[in-house]
């Protein structure tokens, strides 16, 4: 996998269960100023609805801020925009650039990478668990020191993956 996509799934974070990009990092990527690329936005408002971009609660920010030193250094005048895959799809269709076009083609892999190794995570789970399930049937009729495995298996089941949620969750 090109370098380049790995720094941009780094900076895909999940927020309000969506996984999302900054305002600040898409300009950089554009080579374009945060403030340019939200004017093109607000122009272009009614292509973006709320589950294509959101504009961060104070909390969110200041929670963002204390969870993670790289935004400590982000001092703006307003809270930052944050956008869904659907979102970065749609600023192709307002930013008419060739670095821009370039650039979402390797946003889009970077989220249909990180989509594919969620996915292979769950049929690992799958397939932990039906192994399990032999495992249980070969001790009720044979020997017992298969039991230190059943008990790693649930351990590796148990663990989930871990995310990084940030940001306001409601009902926590």
């Amino acid at each position: 996998m090109p370098n380049k996509i790995l720094s941009i799934q780094n900076m895909i974070y999940e927020i309000r269960e969506y996984k999302v990009m900054f305002d600040s990092d898409l300009a950089k990527l554009y080579e374009i100023e945060t403030s340019a690329l939200n004017r093109a936005v607000k122009r272009n408002i009614e292509r973006f609805p709320d589950f294509f971009m959101f504009q961060l609660t104070k909390e969110e920010w200041e929670n963002l801020r204390c969870q993670f030193g790289i935004f400590k250094k982000d001092i703006r005048k307003y809270r930052p925009y944050v956008f869904t895959e659907h979102g970065v799809l749609m600023l192709s269709s307002i930013l008419n650039s060739k670095k821009a076009i370039s650039i979402n083609i390797e946003i889009m892999v970077a989220f249909v990478n990180l989509r594919k190794y969620v996915l292979s995570k769950s049929e690992t789970n799958e397939q932990i668990t039906d192994l399990r399930k032999l495992l249980l049937l070969y001790i009720e009729k044979n020997d017992k020191r298969v039991n230190e495995i059943i008990i790693a298996l649930n351990n590796l089941i148990e663990q989930p993956v871990k995310t990084i949620k940030i940001g306001f969750q409601p009902g926590k």
